[in-house]
């Protein structure tokens, strides 16, 4: 019995054997030019998206409105991020990235449901 087992095992792992591919990877040397020069020019890239980014942020409606009410000239503010560091640019666009998009609204939440206490407490 081991023996029809033992030959059917080894019949089926030939087979797999036979339609595994032996090269999965390939290893050659790389220069420096295509290494650096890339990643250079992607890190830059994405830099200038964040300086876009920031810069249409300034521009809004009510991000102006606010500047405005803390007495900062919205033109101003565009030199301002044209003056920012790359590193100050990165760091600026991630804090406004990691901002909720409807603000907190854990406060209203709060609000809702004491107001749904009182209203079931008084009609009870």
């Amino acid at each position: 019995m081991k023996s029809v087992w033992a030959r059917t095992l080894c019949r089926l792992l030939i087979v797999l054997m036979v339609w595994t591919p032996y090269q999965l990877a390939q290893a050659g040397l790389v220069g420096t030019d295509q290494v650096a020069t890339p990643s250079a020019e992607v890190e830059r890239t994405a830099v200038l998206s964040e300086r876009e980014a920031l810069l249409s942020f300034v521009t809004r409606a009510d991000v102006a409105g606010q500047l405005e009410s803390l007495g900062l000239d919205p033109a101003s503010a565009k030199d301002r991020v044209a003056a920012m560091t790359d590193g100050e640019v990165s760091y600026l666009a991630g804090q406004i990235e990691r901002l909720p998009a409807g603000g907190d609204s854990a406060g209203v939440i709060l609000v809702i449901l004491i107001i749904a206490a009182i209203w079931w407490v008084w009609k009870r």
